[in-house]
């Protein structure tokens, strides 16, 4: 299983950002995907999972309302777009799949059993 994680960059403050992260190996619809991100000298923080059920996606409040996740079934690739970026965004941001995941252990990292590489985000004030 392969997750690559792309789309990241340095941009200013106010501006948007489009992660993809493309998998194989693993069918992205029948996954739970998960976003994380950690900042230098910080633990990995949830930032939003879309559940393989439904329509169903939750968002850490610091990004509810700016950031959106998507998938695109037909690459197979789940999409996190990122409007209104703040300094306090940057960081590298990591894609997740879990065939398991509960709603009590959506913000848990070991609740997911396969990772990305990470792309880094850097806003700039």
């Amino acid at each position: 299983v392969q997750l690559q994680a792309s789309g990241g960059g340095l941009v200013q403050a106010g501006d948007s950002l489009r992660l993809s992260c493309a998998a194989s190996g693993r069918t992205v619809s029948r996954d739970s995907v998960g976003w994380f991100r950690q900042a230098p000298g910080k633990e990995r923080e949830f930032v939003a999972t879309k559940f393989r059920s439904g329509n169903n996606i939750v968002y850490a409040d610091s990004v509810k309302g700016r950031f959106t996740v998507s998938t695109d079934n037909a690459k197979n690739t789940v999409h996190l777009q990122m409007n209104n970026l703040k300094p306090d965004d940057s960081a590298i941001y990591y894609c997740a799949l879990s065939s398991t995941i509960i709603f009590s252990s959506i913000s848990n990292p070991r609740s997911y059993a396969y990772w990305g590489q990470g792309t880094l985000v850097t806003v700039s004030s």
